[in-house]
């Protein structure tokens, strides 16, 4: 008997770009895919953290290198972009937050959260998925973002608009692309303690909410989103597009 071969999880011989890279999830995605064999390049502003981080890979024997910029620079991030190579595999990670009930959002924090949640992404997307095509290549398109692109949250109003516009731009990407496949797809996390999150979790009325709301009773760690990082750059994911993988440990299921 002949049985099935599991698609392979490697990454071997592929390039990947993570924005967002110097720091927690963004970080720790980069360092998944690494680990499985990709070359990854990690973007951010922040020069000192994606410079250590790609020297922390390299020592432990993976490939990467690191280029300090804005994502929201769309003009600096074309220029990158145009000095390399294509990138197989785009995790389009930069993003932030900031919660007020709905009747504080001002419009700075408007076009802060907004800018970079989703115009930044769309335009940071359009531009890799581009190089793609324009190699010939079958590429992954990884968005990062969240449980609460399927839910409200109390004071989340600006988050939850950005995170449900990336759901909605991922599918109609995913129809766009399939013809020259390329995969569209959200990773998207519940509440994970990292450096972005730790000042809200640090309240315990906050956090006490948060972990009522997840029904395996415990936060998200960004560990837990490297193995579907893996799947989804992968060839183990090769019919999946315009899907959201949701791991949230059961907070949308009611």
């Amino acid at each position: 008997m002949e049985l099935p071969q599991t698609p392979s999880f490697r990454l071997d011989g592929k390039r990947a770009l993570v924005s967002g890279a110097g720091r927690g999830i963004g970080l720790a995605l980069a360092a998944a895919l690494a680990g499985a064999g990709a070359h990854v390049t990690l973007t951010a502003r922040t020069a000192s953290e994606i410079e250590d981080a790609a020297a922390a890979l390299r020592a432990r024997g993976d490939s990467a290198d690191a280029v300090a910029l804005d994502v929201s620079d769309t003009k600096a991030f074309a220029a990158m972009l145009e000095a390399r190579s294509a990138y197989d595999i785009f995790v389009n990670n930069a993003g932030t937050n900031r919660p007020k009930s709905f009747t504080d959002v001002t419009e700075d924090d408007f076009d802060a959260v907004m800018g970079l949640n989703l115009r930044a992404a769309f335009f940071a997307a359009q531009l890799v998925t581009k190089g793609m095509i324009a190699a010939g290549l079958a590429g992954s398109i990884i968005h990062i973002s969240s449980q609460m692109g399927h839910v409200g949250g109390p004071n989340r109003t600006l988050y939850c608009a950005s995170k449900w516009a990336m759901e909605g731009m991922s599918k109609a990407m995913a129809l766009d692309l399939a013809p020259h496949r390329i995969r569209s797809n959200t990773l998207c996390p519940t509440f994970t303690e990292t450096p972005l999150t730790k000042p809200f979790l640090a309240d315990a009325d906050f956090r006490a909410f948060v972990l009522g709301k997840i029904k395996l009773g415990r936060l998200g760690k960004v560990e837990d989103l490297m193995g579907a990082a893996v799947y989804l750059a992968s060839d183990a994911s090769s019919l999946m597009t315009g899907s959201s993988m949701i791991v949230d440990g059961g907070w949308t299921i009611g």
